[in-house]
């Protein structure tokens, strides 16, 4: 248990929290986190339970890895020059296809984002906006919630795919594909030197969260969106 409590104080650094704040989101005493993190304590299993599941390491990486060390190994290919499968759909013309996540079919997207048979079998269509180029890759999605207000829940993104991470500009609005969280919609803040996505939401009531890179799929530029709920008359 020898990295225990350095891995414990590189988890807390990475997300950008106090010992203080990190106590109020998992539960455990400020002063204990102290005490396991400079090596005074012995964090109980349920303590250790608790981390695991907020920072998503298993039991296992916490108590016998070098966890700083193996995030290092395992850098993500920013540049996209590793093969990344995205299977398209084209028309009788073999123009390209804009195919449609509906909120129903997020959970499938998770595990079918690089089925072609399942992308064939989402709603499929084209947009005639000069906005779209021809030459690029556009995929829609439906999100939920309102963490992006005033973007209002059940709106459709329209997203242009990103294969080269390094381009997208900080504060960008993107939808991000994880394996954990599923896909979600937020501002991104590249932070590759922590091997890492700072996610933020444009509804203040949202805490801001971080993904590693390893757990990011695919990640599409949000171009414009299309909402049926349309405002409320102002009053008079």
């Amino acid at each position: 248990m020898e990295n225990l409590n350095k891995n414990l104080k590189y988890l807390r650094i990475r997300k950008r929290l106090s010992q203080t704040r990190l106590s109020h989101r998992i539960g455990i005493g400020a002063s204990s986190i102290s005490a396991y993190e400079k090596r005074r304590s012995t964090p109980k299993i349920s303590s250790l339970l608790k981390y695991s599941k907020y920072f998503n390491r298993k039991l296992e990486e916490l108590v016998n890895e070098d966890i700083s060390l193996s995030d290092q190994i395992k850098q993500q290919d920013t540049k996209g020059d590793q093969l990344r499968v995205l299977p398209i759909l084209v028309d009788s013309k073999n123009e390209e296809m804009i195919s449609l996540v509906p909120v129903k079919a997020a959970a499938g997207y998770l595990n079918g984002y690089s089925d072609a048979e399942f992308i064939s079998e989402l709603p499929n269509f084209r947009m005639p906006f000069s906005e779209l180029s021809e030459n690029k890759t556009y995929r829609a999605f439906q999100i939920e919630g309102d963490s992006m207000l005033p973007v209002p829940a059940g709106s459709y993104i329209i997203c242009e795919y990103v294969q080269d991470w390094e381009h997208i500009k900080d504060d960008s609005c993107c939808i991000v594909l994880t394996a954990d969280d599923g896909i979600v919609y937020k501002r991104i803040k590249k932070d590759f030197s922590n091997n890492q996505l700072l996610l933020n939401s444009d509804n203040s009531e949202y805490l801001s969260f971080e993904v590693s890179l390893n757990q990011v799929l695919e990640v599409w530029k949000s171009l414009g969106f299309v909402s049926f709920n349309l405002p409320d008359a102002p009053q008079k």
